[in-house]
């Protein structure tokens, strides 16, 4: 399928590769009000990030990835790039989780975390969804985009005690919580079972 097989207008509702090009977008916001905020603001735009980046790389690794892998030639080598990029990138966020914001080693923390989450989002776009956009049929990307958007809306703002054990959510922290239920909620809305 070429690019003149699809309409001229395509939303984030109607293709997988425009919505999470949106949030990109989104998450370079969020890193510029994390950035240029203090105090409670500041906190509660972390909270928001934090959040966003769970639901975000969860999706792609339960919606985009594996159908990447089959969509390209060299899909396999792309996908294993970028999981490497979302690995360091989790160990990144999850320190800096643990700092919060009053630290005051944590604006340097994040100004790295800011970096490397740019620098994959762009690598993404350009050797992932490219690819992915050329080489899948519209329905399918509809299909993968309403799956992102049904786990996007399920994830918590935080984490709440009691979606799974009180005891689980404290031992596997905030971002771990999230990306649990984001897990959960995409293979629901892509009739998989856990």
């Amino acid at each position: 399928m070429t690019d003149t097989d699809r309409p001229s207008q395509i939303g984030p509702d109607d293709d997988v590769v425009a919505l999470l090009k949106a949030q990109h977008v989104t998450i370079r916001e969020l890193f510029q009000e994390v950035e240029s905020s203090t105090g409670d603001q500041q906190r509660d735009t972390w909270r928001r990030l934090v959040r966003m980046l769970a639901v975000h790389e969860t999706a792609e690794e339960e919606v985009v990835h594996p159908t990447a892998r089959r969509a390209f030639d060299s899909g396999e080598q792309v996908v294993a790039e970028r999981l490497e990029e979302e690995r360091q990138a989790k160990e990144q966020l999850s320190r800096l989780d643990d700092m919060g914001p009053e630290d005051p080693g944590f604006m340097s923390a994040f100004l790295a975390l800011r970096e490397a989450v740019l620098a994959h989002a762009e690598a993404e776009e350009r050797e992932e969804f490219a690819q992915l956009q050329q080489r899948t049929d519209a329905d399918k990307l509809s299909a993968m985009a309403k799956a992102v958007k049904a786990a996007e809306a399920m994830a918590p703002t935080r984490p709440h005690p009691g979606v799974e054990s009180a005891a689980a959510n404290i031992a596997v922290g905030p971002f771990a919580a999230i990306v649990d239920r984001t897990r959960d909620a995409v293979r629901k809305a892509m009739g998989q079972n856990g």
